[in-house]
Order: structure tokens, then C-alpha cells, then sequence
């Protein structure tokens, strides 16, 4: 290979050839590549390690705290009393729950009352059922005033638990969490504002409770300022995940006052995409403002029943504790009366705090980065580094891994659900961890392997330069269609520019080059890592595709340091260019070998047993007209257990459309003597062609909840109230078109009132109820000790339904 060219002494820029050696075509030129590399690696793993140990949890404080701390100890207490069993809305142990916390607030001498209501649901949770949905809700609800109110701060958990689990987490955590900070703040100076305690009923069923108060509650009239408290999981940082709109006061609020600020403007835009609600929903609804919270790692245990109190990291409930308490305290002596600024902050976790922007500046500062990395692009070509071609292909070529990480997590992913099936019902493996660790070791291979195969031919500054300006472009598009997740790529490129315009224009055999590369992919660090380490708990394994997108995005912010651990190579030839090969492919070697293992490591690690089931799903359906009765199950590939019970697949939408439409597994089953809910006429008239009918649908047994559906063969639904309230009529396809579906039905049942146009001269309805419990059923059979219940609402129901032509 010839020798590179160099500038003449009047200045005019050099030019490359073809064979420029690559070692002379990087962005720096150290004399002791290994000493650099070594420099660099410990200085970006130690800005790593920072950024990990800044979403640690909080050590969880004793019971002896000061009365005007939080105190996990203290709030652990009450959890242990709210998650002593599953309290599903409407049972008697979701009462007694009710009555603890109706009890501890009382106790605290603040205002306590009951909200004893019919409410319909908020989001879009019963869509399955083909229904229009309501519940009767009792929500806790105490006040502790302020001095001189500007507005009210509305403190929101549920105290109710789905009927799979007893919920020491979800959310026993955040009720727990407003009984201490309650405390907390009736023993210390009032308050300016009205601090309002709002413990829902019924969120797991239908966000019930949340929508009858933001809606109908006289403390609630005014809005104000909403932080609801969540959990979906077992340990992990807390995450404020979920903002109102118009959010940059908000976010500086909790950036300045929550002692352990974690959260990000992107983690908002997807929440906002996604189809999911908590009782936060209910509160936007009624154009409220405020922060939603949850701690969300360990999901393998969600709506099962080994959440229980046991499972629960104190240092979660801590650091929920301390944020709410530090922003009641905030909100409660801020003027509330303009807290909508505008515009959305856009905002991330570094060590230390929470940076926060304007979401205006998102799109300069993308065409900034973008004109950055073009004017790196330019000098490189200037500097003699890469030629126009070069820089091109370094683009091209740079959107393989780009493409590859993503798409190799997910194929990795699938090749472990097909050896443990199992996990396709859980959020997440039990234990995690090795295979987190298995996909990141599989983007760095991938990504090592790319940069090996092609940083000889195209070379590195032109491969680094591609890398930034796929990261600049990706800002760009994301300020347009997703502004608060542009920084993620924005800030990185910008900073990785900047720092290849000070390498090229500094003397380049000193350490101030490789200074300016490593201070430029620290920024990417600290900004990507805790994205890569937020997202994995966040989606899941399932699309653990995402967090290599984006540690593969981090590589690349990366790569003027990555190509220090190749050796200089320039002018090598025979043996030594041999040589030089092998060593640069031992990077890549090496994260192969180590995604293999951790694969491997986790598959044997995370077995399944009696403290860690695997997840099944069975139900039990009567069709007590008939008496023919069958097993069900949502499983698409059923396990061993769940395939002693079933043996094809159904569409049970004709026979029971409270379960919804779609397909399941089902096998037959005795049937057991259970009665189907009463249906009684109160009245009956018709005027004009259309008849009304007055109607009392009465469970026989416990139910969860009631359904009523109407045969759209017989009658067309005009109107319809229940419980003297109007719900909308919006029927479906299919046979049963207009429907309702109850939670937490009375004893005395509910009243319905259905105007119809008729078709025959007999209306049919199709009454359906709804238990828990498949223990004392004919033919069933206890699950062995490994085999668990999959944390859904259907699981474990016992449906009965029965049709009635009047």
C-alpha cells in the first residue's frame, strides 16, 4: 500500500487515494492505541456506572424515621393488611380492605368519606366484551385543606386487586404510599393548596372508580393537578412514564422537587401510542393535568398470585414514597392556576437530576446535529480521512446493524420461547437478566462483526461520520412524528460531530483527539445506556428487538473509540495483515461467545418450579339452558396442564359474548349445578313500534360481574339505561348486538332499561355472570405445585349464561 499524501505548506487539503491505509483514515491517531483504548473504555464505563447507579432505588427508611419523612416500614404495614388476599371490587375482602383505609385516614383526623356510585368505565378496557361497561364503585376519598387554596392536588391510587392475586404491588404500593404521605403531611405545616387523598375502587376492572370521580365528585369540579401512583411488577426505579399535555411546568416541578427524578419525554410519547390505561386516563379525560408514576421491572409476577407483600422491593416503595411526598409538597405551596405552559418539555435522567428542554428547540436542534455531522463529513473529506464514495458508502453501510441488532434479538427470542414456551404468557422471564445481558452481547457482536468486515475497505472515519448521520437523520424524523424521543438521537449525533470536528482540527499525535471522541460517546452513554435499561422492563423480552436498536445506535455514538480495540493495520502486509485481522475480530468473537452463553446460562437459570410457574389459563363456561358446559383456555399453544382440559378450538361469541369475540381453546367439561342470573320483567310497553322493557338482572351466586346482551335477530336496541343512568348503544357484529356488562353487581341487582324496535314477536337476551374460583368444579383437577395461573382477567372464571325470550 502507498503512503499517505499530506498537506502541502500553503495549506490546500490533502486528497485520498485508494489506498490510504485505514489505520491513517480514523478520526484519531494515537502513538499507544492500547493505552488510549484502555483510557477510554474505563472513562465511558465509569459515566456508565454512573448513570446505572442514578436509577438505583433509595435504601428504605425504618420506622423510627422522622414523622415528616416517608417511611417504607411504615407504609409496608398497610401493605401487609391491603394485600392479605385478593380483593377483587365488590368482595367482601375488597370491603375490608375499604374499611382499613377508610379506618387510617379517619385516624390522621382529616376529612374521610365514601363515594358510593354507578360509574361507566374510562379508556378503552371492555372492548373485548362487545359492551358498554359500568361498575359500582365505593372510592375513598379524604381531604386535608389548605390555608389559602389557588386549586386541589389530587394523590390517586386503587385499593382494589384483580381476582388473581392479592396485588402487594399492584397496588397495594401506591395505596400504602398515600396512607404514609398523608401522614406525613397532616403532622407537619398545612398546606396552601387542598391536598385531596383519592383511593379508587374497581380500576383493575374498568377504571370505574377513577371516571365517577373526575367526572362527578364535587372536589373534583375545579380539576387541579393529578399524581397517580402505580405499579406493574416488583422492584425497579420508579418511573414517571405519563403526563397530561402541555406538561414543561409540570416536568420542571418534578425535575426540582421528586428526590429521585426518573423519567423521559420519550417513555410519554410511547405511553400516549399505546392502547394501555391506568385510573390517569379517567383524570386526562376530564382535562386534569398531573404526573403518572409506576415502578414496572420483575412484570413476571403482574395480576398473579405470587404478588403478594413478600414480593414487593422496599426500596421501590421508597423512592414512590419520596417523589409523591416531595411533589405534594411542591404542588401545595405552587400557584396551581396556570401550570399549562404551551408546549411539551422534552427531558431524560442524568446523574445527579433530570435535563429538560423546550420541546420548540426538538426540531432546531435535530437540523443542528444534522448540519454538524455534514460539516464532519466535509472536513473528513477535507482532511484527507475519506473521499466522497467513501463517506457514502460509510452511510450505506452503516444501516446494517442498524437493521441487523433488532432483527437478531428477535429471532434469539424466538428461539427461546420455542424451548420455553412459557414465557410467550408472562410480561417478562422471572429472572431476566442473563437474557437482557445475551441480547445486548448479540447487537455489540453484530455490531463488532459489521465494523470488522468493513472498516479496512471503507475506513473508520468514513463508517463513524455514517453512523452519526443515520443518528442525525433518525433525530429529524423523530422531532417531526415523536418530538420527545428525538434527543435520544439528537443529542448523541450532535455530540459525536462536535466531537470529530475537535479531533480532526487538533494535533492529532497529542491525546486530545481521543479526548474529544470519548467525552462525545459519553454523551451518547449517558443518554442510551439507562434508555437500553428502562426499555427492557418496559416492553419485555418479547420486543427486546427495541433495546437493540438502541444499544446498537449507542455503538455507533461509539465507534472512534471502538476502532481502538483494532489494531493500526496501515501498510501491513502477508503474516502481520493476518494478524492484524484475527485481533480486530476478537471483539466480535468475543460478544458472540458471550451472547451464546448468557442464552444458555438463562435457559438453565430461569427454570420453572413451585416459586417461579409456569403461567396457564383455564376457564369454565355452563350454558345452563342447555346444561352443557366446556373448559376454555386463551392459551395459543397449550401446556401439558392446560391440555388435559382442552382439545380444540371455538369461537364462543354465539354462546357467551360477555367473554368476547375470537377464538379459543375448549374441551368439554361436567356440568356442575350452578344457577344462571335471574332475569325479571318489572314492565313492558310499546308505543309507536317501539316496546320498552324494564328489566332486573340479579346474580344467584358471588359474581365478579354481570352481562346482558340482546339478540340482534329479535329486536334493535334504541335506548338503554342502567342503573338510571344512559349508556351509550353501540352495537356489534354478529348475533348479540347490543350489550352491557356490570362489575361488582349489587345484591339486590341491577336495574335495566332497553327501548327496542322488534323484529319477531319475542326479544331474546342472553344473561351471563361471572365467579372466580374453578377449585370446586366436577373434573377439575388442582394444578401441581410448577404450573401457575397467567396473570389475566379471565383467568380461573366461571362463567354461567342462559338466554331468555320474552
Amino acid at each position: 500500500m502507498g503512503a499517505p499524501t499530506t498537506p502541502a505548506r500553503t495549506g490546500t487539503p490533502a486528497r485520498p487515494t485508494r489506498g490510504v491505509p485505514p489505520a491513517d483514515r480514523a478520526l484519531t491517531r494515537p502513538h499507544r492505541r492500547l493505552v488510549a483504548a484502555a483510557a477510554a473504555l474505563v472513562a465511558l464505563a465509569a459515566v456508565g456506572a454512573g448513570s446505572m447507579l442514578d436509577l438505583r432505588t433509595p435504601t428504605p427508611k425504618p420506622a423510627d424515621a422522622p414523622a415528616g419523612e416517608f417511611s417504607a416500614a411504615r407504609a409496608y404495614e398497610d401493605v401487609q393488611v391491603i394485600a392479605a388476599r385478593s380483593h377483587v371490587a365488590g368482595s367482601p375482602a375488597n370491603d375490608q380492605v375499604r374499611a382499613h383505609v377508610e379506618q387510617q385516614l379517619r385516624g390522621l383526623g382529616l376529612e374521610t368519606e365514601v363515594q358510593d356510585t354507578v360509574a361507566p368505565e374510562a379508556g378503552q378496557l371492555s372492548g373485548a366484551a362487545g359492551g358498554a361497561t359500568l361498575a359500582r364503585v365505593r372510592n375513598v376519598v379524604a381531604r386535608l385543606p389548605g390555608t389559602d387554596s389557588t386549586g386541589r392536588v389530587f394523590l390517586v391510587a386503587h385499593y382494589d386487586s384483580v381476582q388473581t392475586g392479592p396485588g402487594g404491588n399492584d397496588d397495594a404500593a401506591g395505596t400504602s404510599a398515600i396512607l404514609e404521605v398523608a401522614r406525613a403531611l397532616s403532622t407537619g405545616p398545612r398546606p396552601r393548596n387542598d391536598i385531596v387523598f383519592v383511593l379508587t375502587d374497581a380500576e383493575e376492572a374498568c377504571l370505574c372508580g377513577a371516571a365517577a370521580f373526575a367526572a362527578s365528585h364535587p372536589l373534583a369540579a375545579d380539576g387541579g393537578v393529578v399524581l397517580n401512583l402505580e405499579a406493574r411488577g416488583s422492584t425497579g426505579p420508579v418511573i414517571m412514564f405519563e403526563t397530561s399535555r402541555n406538561n414543561a411546568k409540570l416536568v420542571d416541578v418534578f425535575g426540582r422537587s421528586a428526590p429521585h427524578p426518573v423519567g423521559t419525554s420519550f417513555a410519554v410519547e410511547i405511553y400516549r401510542a399505546l392502547p394501555n390505561d391506568t385510573d390517569f386516563t379517567a383524570f386526562l379525560d376530564q382535562k386534569f393535568v398531573g404526573l403518572n408514576s409506576a415502578y414496572i421491572d420483575g412484570g413476571a409476577i403482574y395480576h398473579t398470585p405470587l404478588d403478594t407483600p413478600a414480593a414487593m422491593d422496599r426500596g421501590s416503595l421508597q423512592q414512590h414514597g419520596d417523589n409523591a411526598l416531595g411533589l405534594a409538597r411542591e404542588f401545595g405551596q405552587t400557584d396551581l392556576t396556570d401550570l399549562r405552559s404551551g408546549h411539551d418539555a422534552t427531558y431524560f435522567p442524568v446523574p445527579g437530576g433530570l435535563v429538560r428542554y423546550p420541546g420548540w428547540l426538538t426540531l432546531p436542534l435535530a437540523l443542528l446535529a444534522v448540519a454538524a455531522v455534514a460539516a464532519l463529513g466535509w472536513l473528513t473529506r477535507r482532511r484527507g480521512r475519506a473521499s466522497t464514495g467513501r463517506l457514502a458508502a460509510g452511510f450505506g453501510l452503516a444501516l446494517v446493524p442498524i437493521v441487523a441488532a433488532p432483527v437478531a434479538a428477535q429471532l434469539l427470542w424466538l428461539v427461546i420461547t420455542t424451548i420455553r414456551p412459557g414465557y410467550a404468557e408472562l410480561l417478562d422471564p422471572y429472572r431476566p437478566i442473563w437474557y437482557r445481558l445475551a441480547v445486548l452481547a448479540l447487537a455489540a457482536a453484530i455490531l463488532f462483526t459489521w465494523y470488522a468486515l468493513t472498516r479496512r475497505r471503507i475506513g473508520p472515519a468514513a463508517l463513524a461520520v455514517g453512523g452519526l448521520a443515520w443518528l442525525a437523520l433518525l433525530g429529524v424524523l423523530l422531532a417531526v412524528a415523536v418530538p420527545g424521543g428525538a434527543y435520544l438521537t439528537t443529542l448523541p449525533a450532535l455530540a459525536g460531530a462536535l466531537g470529530g470536528l475537535v479531533a480532526l482540527r487538533t494535533r492529532q499525535t497529542g491525546p486530545w483527539p481521543v479526548v474529544a471522541v470519548t467525552a462525545a460517546a459519553a454523551v451518547g452513554v449517558m443518554i442510551l445506556l439507562p434508555t437500553v435499561v428502562l426499555l427492557f422492563p418496559a416492553l419485555g423480552m418479547a420486543m427486546g428487538g427495541v433495546a437493540a436498536l438502541v444499544a446498537v445506535l449507542l455503538g455507533l455514538t461509539a465507534l472512534p473509540v471502538v476502532d481502538l480495540l483494532h489494531p493500526q493495520a496501515g501498510g501491513q502486509r502477508g503474516m502481520r495483515a493476518l494478524q492484524a485481522r484475527r485481533l480486530g475480530a476478537l471483539p466480535a468473537a468475543a460478544a458472540a461467545v458471550a451472547a451464546v452463553v448468557l442464552a444458555g446460562v438463562g435457559l438453565g437459570g430461569d427454570r420453572f418450579d413451585a416459586a417461579h410457574p409456569a403461567p396457564t389459563h383455564l376457564m369454565y363456561a355452563l350454558d345452563a339452558g342447555t346444561g352443557q358446559a366446556r373448559w376454555l383456555s386463551h392459551e395459543s399453544d397449550p401446556q401439558s396442564w392446560t391440555d388435559g382440559y382442552v382439545d380444540g378450538v371455538t369461537d364462543v361469541g354465539d354462546d357467551f359474548p360477555g367473554l368476547g369475540d375470537g377464538e379459543l381453546r375448549t374441551g368439554p367439561a361436567q356440568s356442575a349445578n350452578l344457577p344462571a342470573p335471574k332475569l325479571e320483567v318489572l314492565g313492558d310497553t310499546s308505543s309507536g313500534g317501539e316496546r320498552t322493557l324494564r328489566l332486573r338482572l340479579t346474580p344467584q351466586r358471588a359474581a365478579r360481574l354481570a352481562t346482558l346482551h340482546v339478540d340482534t335477530s329479535t329486536a334493535t336496541v334504541l335506548r338503554a339505561e342502567v342503573a338510571g343512568r344512559s349508556v351509550p348503544v353501540e352495537p356489534r357484529d354478529g348475533r348479540w348486538g347490543f350489550g352491557l356488562v356490570f362489575h361488582a353487581p349489587p345484591t339486590e341487582g341491577i336495574e335495566v332499561a332497553l327501548t327496542l324496535r322488534p323484529i319477531g314477536g319475542q326479544v331474546a337476551l342472553r344473561a351471563m355472570d361471572a365467579s372466580d374460583g374453578l377449585d370446586a368444579l366436577p373434573g377439575f383437577r388442582p394444578r401441581p405445585p410448577a404450573v401457575g395461573v397467567v396473570g389475566s382477567h379471565s383467568s380461573e372464571m366461571l362463567a354461567v349464561a342462559r338466554t331468555y325470550p320474552l
